[in-house]
């Protein structure tokens, strides 16, 4: 990546075998910042700067995205639970025994299984623009499965999804990057051409595909366990997504939300899916209002 968030370093630490890809900025209390599809730890670019002052602040690629390693090669891999694992080790190696965590997207979803998973390791969580897997499977009836296809298509078997995907991905990824944003400028040309260079390797479309499947096959699972255990996030929760403007939305996102935090605090931004990239002084706003 040509790319870099102003002032910090990037390194690289092999973590049960996963090579992690992640900047690394600031001092003070461990700031977690996890990434979601279709992009790499750049989402972060002028949020986390702007957290640097006050905070250590520590931002990886997924496994198996940008420049982060593969897992393994089994789904079981790419379970939010198995990487949620990954992370909290990864902080471990860095010397962070308790840590705040956000994340968007996909990242959202590990950031909440950490916090579910790691308790003890959790001090704060927020969650942008994402639901759990058991809630977003059971809101997605009817038309409005069609515009969340990808959800199912990216979790259908080998070798489908990568081969189609591999006749032309910067088609296939830059409709989500296109579509997906609503304030103009929010990516950059440079910033939007270096996510689809990552998105040409084979070996990251057939990771993202199997973090999909994962999302299918493991994670509805362990959070349908959870569910009907009555588990519940006792760290302060800060929920945030993109307001739908005249279409509503299936679902109440705060209802959702506070279904497993009853005390999470909650806030809809004026953008389309990218909120720390189409509003990040918003973002970084509401993170320092969370980890005050």
């Amino acid at each position: 990546m040509t790319t870099r968030i102003p002032g910090f370093t990037t390194r690289r630490v092999s973590v049960d075998g996963t090579e992690l890809h992640f900047a690394i900025g600031g001092k003070g209390p461990p700031l977690l910042l996890l990434h979601g599809f279709p992009q790499t730890h750049l989402t972060w670019r002028s949020v986390a700067p702007a957290l640097a002052g006050a905070y250590t602040v520590v931002c990886p690629d997924l496994p198996g995205y940008g420049d982060s390693g593969e897992p393994g090669e089994g789904v079981e891999h790419y379970s939010k639970r198995a990487m949620a694992a990954t992370f909290a080790e990864l902080m471990s190696t860095l010397g962070h025994q308790r840590f705040a965590v956000a994340g968007h997207d996909r990242g959202g979803l590990v950031a909440f299984r950490l916090a579910l998973d790691h308790a003890e390791r959790v001090t704060h969580l927020a969650v942008l623009d994402v639901l759990p897997a058991v809630d977003i499977f059971a809101a997605l009836a009817g038309p409005s499965g069609v515009f969340a296809f990808h959800l199912y298509f990216l979790a259908h078997p080998e070798p489908l999804p990568e081969r189609v995907i591999g006749a032309d991905p910067a088609a296939f990824f830059g409709h989500f990057l296109d579509s997906w944003t609503k304030v103009p400028g929010a990516l950059p040309d440079a910033v939007r051409a270096e996510y689809l260079q990552a998105l040409k390797s084979p070996s990251v479309v057939h990771a993202i595909c199997q973090d999909y499947r994962a999302g299918v096959f493991f994670d509805l699972e362990h959070d349908k366990e959870d569910k009907a255990l009555g588990r519940t996030l006792d760290v302060p929760v800060l929920a945030m997504w993109q307001d739908p403007g005249e279409g509503p939305l299936p679902f109440d996102p705060a209802d959702v939300w506070r279904s497993w935090a009853p005390s999470a605090t909650t806030k809809a931004l004026a953008c389309g899916h990218f909120l720390p990239e189409e509003r990040p002084e918003e973002v970084v706003a509401a993170l320092r209002g969370l980890l005050r």
